[in-house]
C-alpha cells in the first residue's frame, strides 16, 4: 500500500485537530445541561416499549407528546411530591429517633451495644451520645438538601423543562437515534443487530424489573409501617425501595430492626403484623414476581447490579439509580457479542 506524500500530513493533522477541537466545543455547550439530557435519555429508554406501538397509529409527533404528558402526570409528579415527603419525613423520623432514646424507650438496645462494645474492646462508647451526634447531622443534613432546593427552584424547573423537553424529541426521533447508533457502532450489521437486541434485553433484566420490584417492595414496606403505627412510613418506604435496588442488600436492614424493636417494646401483635407483611413482601417479590417478570430474560450479574447502582450514584448523583445499571447492562451486552465473535470456532 502506497504512503500518504509528506504534504498529506499536515493536512490531516489539522482536519482530525478541528475535529477534536468541535468536539470539545460541543461539549462545553451541552456540559450545563447533561444531567437532564441524562434524565431524558433514561425516560425515553424505559418508556419506549409502550409509546412504540403507537406511532403507527398517532404518528411520532402526537405519541412523543402524549407520552412526555404520560411520563409527567404519572412519574414526575408523583416523584416530586414523594421527595418533598421523604425530606420531610426523614426530619420527623430523626426527631422521633431522639425522642424515644430520651424517654429510655431504646434502653435494650444501650444495653446490647455496651455488651458488643465491651466484647469488641470499645468500652467506653457511648450508644445514646452516638445515635444523638449522627442523628442531628443527619437531620442538619436533609434540612439543608431541602433548603437547598427550595433556594434553587427557579434551576430546578428550568433543568426539569429541559428534561421533559428533550424526552419529546428523543421519544419522537428513538428510531433516528438507534439508526444513527447503527451506523457508529464499528461491527457488521449481524453483530449490531445482536447487541442493540441483547442490549434491549439487559436494560429490560437489570432497570425495568429492578425498578418496579423496589416500588413493590417500597410501598408494601411503607404500607406496612403505617399499619403498624410506626412513624415516617413513606420516609421509611422510599428506604426500603432504594435498598431493594442493591442484591443481597434487600430491605431487611429497616424492617428488622423494626420487628426486633416492636417485640422488646412488647408489641408483640404489631411486630408479628409488621414480620408478616415484610417477609411476605420478599418471599412474594423475590420468588413469584421477579421469576415470572425475567421469565426467557438475560441475567445480570447481582455484583454488577451493586456496583452499577452504588457507583452510578457516587458519578451521577440521583441519575446513577437507573443511568448506573443502564451503562453496565449496554456494556455487558457488547463484552459479550465480542467476546464471543472472537472466540474461535
Amino acid at each position: 500500500m502506497a504512503k500518504p506524500e509528506p504534504t498529506q500530513w499536515p493536512k490531516a493533522i489539522l482536519f482530525y485537530g478541528v475535529i477534536l477541537l468541535l468536539a470539545a466545543f460541543v461539549f462545553l455547550i451541552f456540559s450545563p445541561f447533561l444531567v437532564p439530557l441524562g434524565w431524558a435519555a433514561v425516560l425515553a429508554v424505559l418508556c419506549d416499549p409502550w409509546t412504540e406501538p403507537w406511532k403507527a397509529r398517532w404518528g411520532a409527533t402526537r405519541t412523543a407528546a402524549v407520552g412526555t404528558i404520560g411520563v409527567t402526570l404519572i412519574l414526575i409528579v408523583p416523584a416530586l411530591l414523594l421527595m418533598f415527603l421523604f425530606a420531610l419525613e426523614g426530619i420527623q423520623a430523626v426527631h422521633n429517633l431522639q425522642e424515644a432514646i430520651a424517654a429510655g424507650s431504646l434502653a435494650w438496645v444501650n444495653h446490647a451495644w455496651s455488651w458488643l462494645a465491651e466484647k469488641s474492646g470499645e468500652a467506653g462508647s457511648d450508644l445514646p451520645a452516638l445515635v444523638r451526634e449522627n442523628t442531628s447531622r443527619m437531620g442538619a443534613a436533609l434540612a439543608a438538601e431541602l433548603g437547598a432546593v427550595l433556594a434553587n427552584v427557579a434551576v430546578f424547573l428550568f433543568e426539569l423543562s429541559v428534561t421533559l423537553f428533550a424526552l419529546f424529541y428523543f421519544l419522537r426521533d428513538g428510531d433516528a437515534i438507534v439508526e444513527t447508533l447503527r451506523a457508529v457502532l464499528p461491527f457488521d450489521d449481524a453483530t449490531r443487530e445482536e447487541i442493540i437486541a441483547g442490549a434491549r434485553g439487559l436494560i429490560h433484566a437489570s432497570v425495568r424489573v429492578s425498578l418496579f420490584l423496589a416500588l413493590v417492595q417500597g410501598l408494601l414496606g411503607g404500607l406496612g409501617f403505617a399499619v403498624v403505627g410506626i412513624g415516617s412510613p413513606i420516609f421509611w418506604g422510599i428506604a426500603m425501595a432504594f435498598l431493594a435496588l442493591l442484591p443481597v442488600v434487600g430491605t431487611w436492614p429497616i424492617w428488622i430492626p423494626a420487628v426486633v424493636w416492636l417485640y422488646a417494646s412488647r408489641h408483640s401483635v404489631r411486630a408479628t403484623v409488621l414480620l408478616a407483611i415484610c417477609a411476605g413482601m420478599v418471599v412474594i417479590t423475590d420468588n413469584f414476581l421477579r421469576p415470572a417478570l425475567l421469565s426467557g430474560s438475560a441475567r445480570v450479574n447481582g455484583l454488577l447490579v451493586f456496583v452499577g447502582v452504588l457507583g452510578g450514584v457516587s458519578a451521577f448523583g440521583m441519575l446513577g439509580v437507573v443511568l448506573g445499571p443502564l451503562v453496565i447492562a449496554a456494556a455487558m451486552s457488547v463484552l459479550n457479542v465480542y467476546t464471543r465473535r472472537e472466540r474461535p470456532a
